[in-house]
């Protein structure tokens, strides 16, 4: 059955070139909202969480601050609506998931960039 599974997934779901990121780094996502009628691209820039799953059920969290509230935004790999993914700094982190993220404000927020 896993295998079923497996192949239909590759056979019949499109997959989309997007950029190597991982946990600690900073990214944007752009991504396509409607509104009735109307389509518009949107963005969302901020830290990336964790990456979890694999294949087409593969999801990526992703962080920012809005003011002083954090937000967070869970997006599928796969979803029709992603239109690109931009990385823009490379995070240097221990963890492939990084929640102790969420605790932390001020200087104690910063990672350190990584030269790739």
């Amino acid at each position: 059955m896993e295998s079923l599974v497996k192949f239909v997934q590759d056979e019949f779901v499109t997959k989309k070139d997007f950029p190597e990121f991982a946990a600690g780094d900073t990214i944007t996502v752009y991504y396509e909202i409607r509104e009735g009628e109307k389509v518009r691209t949107q963005f969302f820039r901020g830290v990336v969480l964790q990456r979890r799953g694999t294949g087409t059920s593969e999801t990526f969290t992703i962080r920012k601050m809005s003011g002083t509230i954090g937000v967070e935004r869970i997006f599928p790999i796969n979803l029709p609506a992603l239109q690109k993914i931009e990385v823009n700094k490379r995070g240097k982190v221990r963890r492939a998931r990084i929640f102790y993220f969420r605790g932390l404000t001020g200087k104690k927020a910063r990672i350190k960039e990584e030269r790739r």
